[in-house]
């Protein structure tokens, strides 16, 4: 079973509001654990995003 789009957006936007963001740091290896944990769930959620949107523009 595939999870549909708007989770993933719904996720995404979630994200964007509650958790802080990173961008700021330039030496991410620096950042604390659970810095670092925050960095890899946002960048998770976001392929999975982008996974989602190419396979539903791929399908006629």
């Amino acid at each position: 079973m595939k999870t549909p789009l708007f989770f993933w957006q719904a996720l995404s936007l979630m994200n964007r509001l509650m958790l802080p963001r990173m961008s700021k740091k330039t030496n991410l290896a620096g950042l604390k654990k659970w810095e670092q944990a925050i960095v890899g769930w946002r960048m998770w959620v976001t392929y999975r995003l982008l996974d989602t949107q190419n396979a539903a523009n791929k399908t006629p």
